[in-house]
């Protein structure tokens, strides 16, 4: 077998997937590029000296940081770099561009013409859609649950009809609160998955209702957290799911009849059942 060191890299930019935490998750092409790239793009400098380290490589080309806030203006650098030579993309953990720093550097390439390829491998999106045991077929991937609780509940709301399973990455720190938000917007018997520290030695998958995961998430959220959430299907829609968010459009100055009608798209539940419930309750 040829040594990985005397390889050829391909020209320009090359996006490369790095381990989540189980160092043997590495690929050969990410230790080839680590070890022979002309520049190494790093979200964090340290981190991918100690995984070259860990995977006893050397590095022999320029390490430079590549972080969500440089990385506009870090892009003309690496991709004058990329014409002549090889710019390996890293992140902490996982794949570039997914809820991390790359989507810069992979448009200026576009726009300049230098070629872009790709080192597949670890993400925390697919592996958690594959642990989930739910219904994955068809999913939608909405990067991390946003901070303030105002935008949380529009962002939940936005859910409550998705049929589609959806994965989203959560802080331990928040993820009780966000859980216990999801209960009130999308109901206690929504199914999702907790996966806490994915390939790691203390990793856990827990399933459940969102009832159930916002109550164990009180006292058991540690670690990189990624949350699967199970599709809306009319056997978990219900007419008294989705008053609150007719009564919600109504009190901005929409029309009942027209505020039933848009809640209930997608979800399977009648529009005349609903529209009857509102009246009922008013």
């Amino acid at each position: 077998m040829e040594d990985m060191t005397t390889q050829d890299l391909p020209r320009g930019v090359v996006l490369a997937a790095t381990p989540l935490g189980n160092m043997a998750d590495a690929t050969d092409r990410l230790k080839q590029g680590l070890a022979t790239a002309d520049v190494i793009a790093a979200e964090d400098t340290r981190r991918v000296r100690n995984l070259a380290q860990a995977l006893g490589i050397e590095i022999r080309g320029q390490v430079v940081s590549n972080f969500d806030h440089n990385e506009d203006q870090r892009s003309k650098q690496l991709i004058d770099a990329a014409r002549t030579g090889t710019v390996l993309v890293v992140t902490d953990a996982g794949m570039p561009l997914v809820s991390d720093p790359g989507h810069s550097i992979v448009v200026a390439a576009a726009e300049a013409g230098v070629p872009v390829t790709c080192f597949p491998g670890a993400s925390a999106v697919t592996t958690a859609l594959a642990l989930s045991g739910l219904s994955v077929g068809r999913f939608i991937f909405d990067g991390f649950v946003p901070r303030k609780a105002g935008q949380r509940q529009k962002w939940l709301e936005s859910l409550r009809s998705e049929s589609r399973a959806v994965v989203f990455f959560e802080s331990p720190h928040r993820l009780a609160e966000t859980l216990a938000q999801a209960v009130e917007v999308l109901g206690v018997e929504r199914n999702a998955v907790v996966c806490r520290e994915l390939t790691k030695k203390f990793e856990e998958i827990r399933r459940g209702s969102l009832g159930e995961l916002a109550e164990w998430a009180v006292d058991n959220a540690r670690g990189e957290i990624t949350v699967v959430l199970d599709g809306a299907s009319a056997q978990v829609m219900s007419v008294e799911s989705l008053l609150p968010e007719v009564e919600k459009l109504v009190a901005s100055g929409m029309r009942l009849k027209d505020a039933c009608k848009h809640v209930t798209e997608g979800t399977g539940v009648s529009n005349r059942d609903l529209y009857q419930a509102a009246l009922q309750k008013s």
